[in-house]
């Protein structure tokens, strides 16, 4: 058994309305996940009378053990896009029904023959006015230990966003980013590897630069 995975819930549900009575949703907990309960699975439940069950919280590990012992508990999932589409090819995940799933709706630049994407997000700098002498004005400072000493925190996983910021850092304009040019990514983090720490939820995060362990980050 493999894994469909889609950020849209209540079209995958539907599709599956007519084969279950009840349904487990895996997502990173927190209040992204209550906030996908209240807008997408409560609604569900309550206008199909499929049980949405919750797990929590994704990890592509376990996923990919599940599948490939073929003991799968989850039946839709919260993936970032780029894991989405390694897993596709990899042969994880089931394909989506566009015969129950109208791809009409759905945005063509988030839709895949096997995910949906289902929410956008950014980075942005931030900084702890404590910890930090002066007003940083873009990536370029956080790599400037100079004028801005301290320890800096970076998302510990490189796909959203820390090759891209680097890059700008190192002046690429962001029209010009793609492809990404790995090596100068690099090298630019290399510039102030022994000062980063890296964060792997949106907590820790948070309680890095509130903390003033680092002085800058990257943060969604």
């Amino acid at each position: 058994m493999k894994l469909i995975l889609t950020g849209i819930l209540a079209g995958f549900l539907a599709a599956t309305a007519a084969h279950a009575d009840e349904m487990v949703f895996t997502s990173w907990g927190g209040t992204t996940q209550e906030a996908q309960t209240k807008s997408w699975a409560a609604p569900f439940e309550a206008s199909s009378g499929i049980k949405v069950l919750q797990d929590g919280p994704t990890d592509y590990g376990k996923l990919k053990a599940m599948v490939e012992g073929g003991s799968v508990a989850w039946d839709v999932v919260d993936v970032e896009m780029d894991f989405a589409i390694k897993a596709a090819k990899d042969g994880l995940l089931e394909p989506i029904d566009f015969n129950v799933v109208p791809k009409a709706d759905l945005d063509p630049r988030f839709t895949t023959d096997h995910a949906v994407g289902s929410f956008y997000y950014s980075f942005v700098l931030a900084w702890n006015k404590g910890a930090v002498s002066g007003e940083p004005t873009g990536w370029a400072d956080m790599f400037d230990l100079t004028k801005f000493p301290g320890k800096r925190t970076f998302y510990k996983w490189s796909a959203p966003g820390v090759i891209e910021i680097a890059l700008l850092a190192d002046g690429v304009p962001a029209d010009k980013l793609y492809p990404l040019d790995l090596d100068r990514a690099f090298k630019k983090l290399d510039t102030i590897k022994s000062e980063i720490v890296w964060w792997d939820s949106g907590a820790q995060s948070q309680q890095l630069i509130a903390s003033g362990e680092a002085a800058f980050g990257q943060l969604w």
